[in-house]
């Protein structure tokens, strides 16, 4: 267990690519899976390892963040030694350097009484243990440590990723961007293991030289000077960083193995509870290969699809290949196909919305169809 590790989150993530999700939230508080949010698979992956303070900077949008974090109590976060901390930079500025984040919060970083450190996004999303990622930092002696995942279909996924070029001992070479131009990869899944020294010698670096906006640059920006080695992470992995991304990772969710593996393999993804009634399913609904939420009022068809808590699915409706999000209504007649219903939105008998596996139509938060 790694009592003498510290967790970071950088929430400062790209979003430019799914946008229509994150008008009023981060990345980080996505709903996924039914009854989930993205950031809960790093949090429980942390808390799994034995890592039990947790440091989440993040920059705006955080009212949904906030809420669904709380205490940290789902987590067994909610500690009167360690647990879990959230920082928002009073920096003026629409979007903030994590960098300028780290800074400010720095003497979090100084009082803690841990010896090393993990930095991670969260869209990566899967389901591992850090352990044998932290067995294997320590008896290298290398100064910071990158997890990585081997692709052989990098043409098609993890585009606009980092990838790693490193040699036959491990150690990185360079730090490239998949373009889509190879399929063979070694992707970066935005995870560093360093000792807390090392951290903060860097921050302070960044700041004092302005060469580097992220912390996440300024660890690449590192591996011509530092002894940087990579561990390649087996199990499954996607980045949560595009509208597209996020829908095949939703819909591989259907598919028992992934299941097991992202929810079960490593230990459990925990969330936040929400208390409610069951599904109501009625004689005339038909529900095939679905994630199916509490509180659901169904009467229609449903089929390949994950619907969130407190959906109402109107006798007639037909559903194939969605998301829908927390308290939508899909009235009579409807049918939605490669379709992703944000939050509180109702759409009326007899709408007809219809997508591609590669682009599914999207519609934002409380929107009204008819």
């Amino acid at each position: 267990m790694l009592k003498n590790y510290i967790g970071i989150l950088m929430l400062n993530e790209n979003e430019d690519n799914i946008k229509s999700l994150t008008k009023s939230r981060p990345i980080a508080s996505i709903p996924i899976g039914g009854r989930y949010r993205i950031i809960d698979f790093v949090l429980s992956n942390m808390v799994n390892s034995g890592i039990y303070n947790i440091g989440v900077f993040a920059n705006t949008k955080t009212r949904s963040l906030v809420d669904h974090l709380g205490s940290g109590k789902p987590w067994d976060l909610d500690r009167k030694i360690n647990g879990l901390y959230l920082f928002n930079s009073t920096t003026d500025g629409s979007r903030l350097r994590d960098i300028d984040a780290l800074s400010e919060n720095i003497e979090y970083i100084r009082r803690t009484k841990q010896d090393y450190v993990i930095i991670s996004s969260s869209y990566m999303l899967c389901n591992m243990e850090y352990n044998e990622a932290a067995k294997f930092h320590e008896e290298s002696g290398s100064d910071i440590t990158l997890l990585y995942k081997k692709t052989n279909n990098g043409k098609k996924h993890y585009i606009d990723n980092n990838t790693l070029y490193i040699n036959e001992e491990n150690k990185v070479l360079s730090i490239g961007k998949n373009i889509g131009a190879e399929d063979k990869l070694n992707i970066s899944m935005e995870m560093f293991i360093m000792k807390k020294s090392t951290l903060i010698n860097i921050i302070n670096n960044a700041v004092q030289t302005g060469y580097n906006n992220s912390i996440k640059a300024a660890i690449y920006n590192s591996v011509s000077k530092l002894n940087v080695n990579a561990f390649e992470f087996k199990g499954y992995l996607q980045c949560v960083n595009s509208v597209k991304n996020y829908y095949k990772t939703s819909m591989d969710m259907l598919n028992g193995k992934v299941t097991k593996e992202l929810f079960f393999n490593n230990g459990l993804i925990n969330t936040k509870s929400k208390d409610g009634a069951p599904t109501k399913y009625f004689n005339e609904s038909k529900v095939r290969n679905a994630l199916i939420s509490n509180g659901c009022i169904l009467k229609g068809s449903i089929e390949n699809s994950i619907i969130s808590r407190r959906v109402i699915v109107h006798a007639g409706a037909e559903l194939k290949n969605c998301i829908i999000f927390e308290s939508c209504e899909i009235k009579q007649g409807c049918k939605l196909t490669n379709v992703i219903l944000d939050k509180n939105t109702i759409i009326h008998e007899n709408t007809v919305l219809k997508g591609d596996e590669d682009f599914p139509v999207v519609i934002e938060k409380k929107s009204r169809l008819e």
